[in-house]
């Protein structure tokens, strides 16, 4: 769930920027119509999915999480990564981060049709609360993930899970660092490889 970090990585185009903001909302196969050009968006954020889950960085700060967690650790890590990109903004992108996010609320509201059911729910709480620039403090970060411990069916263990940025706080944001570098060198690459259309 690390809409910031997609949003980012998706690099300039809003097409690749509104698939990288809907990837955690689509599931299977695309939906028939959703058009090309944000499908290829979507596809990049599912690569740029696997590319974390196989990098030593993100498998590094997944076993930072404690053994009772570890199953929800890749959750945990997307958000706090999110976390380290939203408080390291400046160093990532010139727009400022609040103009950043607003532009993201905005082409989302332009492209509501096209949007999953459930981010449409989300999106006005997710504007009204700037979810993407609130993410620079770790309290929201723990509320957050409380939040989707309420939400999920099934008994889990993110209840309480922010905590653990805050244990090994300095780890994980070197291991941050690590990835950040080497994903926007993969983004960047799948895109360029992907060809322009």
């Amino acid at each position: 769930m690390n809409f910031l970090a997609h949003a980012w990585l998706a690099g300039e185009s809003p097409a690749d920027r509104l698939g990288g903001l809907m990837g955690d909302f689509v599931k299977g196969p695309l939906p028939a119509g959703l058009p090309p050009d944000v499908a290829a968006g979507v596809r990049l954020h599912r690569q740029i999915d696997v590319f974390a889950e196989t990098h030593p960085a993100f498998q590094r700060s997944r076993a930072r999480v404690s053994p009772e967690r570890r199953r929800v650790a890749g959750v945990m890590v997307d958000m706090f990564y999110d976390h380290f990109l939203a408080l390291h903004w400046e160093r990532f992108h010139d727009e400022p981060l609040e103009r950043f996010s607003a532009a993201m609320y905005a082409l989302m509201d332009a492209n509501g049709v096209l949007l999953p059911p459930r981010l449409e729910v989300i999106l006005p709480r997710m504007r009204e609360s700037d979810w993407l620039g609130s993410y620079r403090s770790a309290d929201v970060i723990a509320m957050a993930l409380d939040r989707m411990a309420q939400r999920l069916r099934r008994a889990n263990p993110l209840t309480g899970s922010g905590g653990e940025l805050l244990v090994d706080y300095a780890g994980f944001e070197a291991d941050f660092f690590e990835f950040i570098a080497a994903a926007e060198a993969f983004a960047a690459k799948s895109r360029a490889l992907r060809g322009p259309g």
